[in-house]
């Protein structure tokens, strides 16, 4: 589990293909010291796991589910990358509760400045949409934003000058794709008004559901 809090921005050194997936590599300063073989690191939103590492750099393999869901097997050699290792007991939950399965892809269609900040808009598949709303959580690249506005067809954030310095979206420009994960507590909640109990609530269904 991640917060969204982008601790550093690494540089892709490798992306290698094999028969049905990829082997990424990136260099970093701050995380690679601290792994251990088999930890999940959010790279781009993707939580991927670690096979090799050492203090300047570290390598994840990419499934091909994770490819045709997100922009990883996209990448090229230098391109920049969002980096957040999973949250630990004692951590502050600063951001929002990010589980790093990506949900979709979105497109940037439009960026415009707003006083200090940045509004980024960006168009996606209706059942992303349905899970959006405004003032609610969305991560971006793996990045924990707060949505400003949802229409038919798109939503936008507002983002301060910091996450404009510390993240990709500050080079990001119209027609690039983003990795997206919507709020969690709103799948569930979904998932679970589906389910519609006629028996009225009782014991069971509250069992059923996670409450005991």
């Amino acid at each position: 589990m991640f917060t969204g809090l982008i601790a550093e921005l690494g540089r892709v050194e490798d992306l290698r293909r094999e028969q049905d997936s990829y082997r990424l590599t990136i260099s970093a300063e701050k995380i690679p010291p601290l792994l251990k073989m088999g930890e999940s690191v959010c790279c781009n939103g993707a939580c991927l796991t670690v096979t090799k590492f050492d203090s300047h750099q570290f390598t994840v393999d990419v499934m091909p589910e994770t490819a045709r869901r997100t922009t990883i097997g996209s990448l090229k050699k230098g391109d920049r990358i969002n980096l957040e290792r999973t949250l630990h007991v004692g951590d502050g939950l600063d951001g929002h509760i990010v589980s790093g399965h990506v949900d979709g892809v979105g497109t940037i269609t439009r960026i415009r400045p707003e006083g200090i900040a940045r509004v980024t808009t960006i168009s996606c598949a209706p059942e992303l949409l349905r899970h959006m709303v405004e003032k609610g959580s969305i991560a971006i690249d793996g990045i924990s934003l707060t949505i400003t506005e949802v229409t038919d067809t798109t939503f936008s954030v507002s983002l301060i000058p910091l996450t404009v310095q510390w993240t990709t979206l500050g080079f990001k420009k119209t027609g690039d794709k983003v990795n997206l994960e919507t709020d969690i507590l709103g799948k569930y909640v979904e998932r679970m008004l589906e389910k519609k109990p006629t028996g009225g609530l009782t014991r069971e269904t509250l069992f059923e559901n996670g409450f005991f």
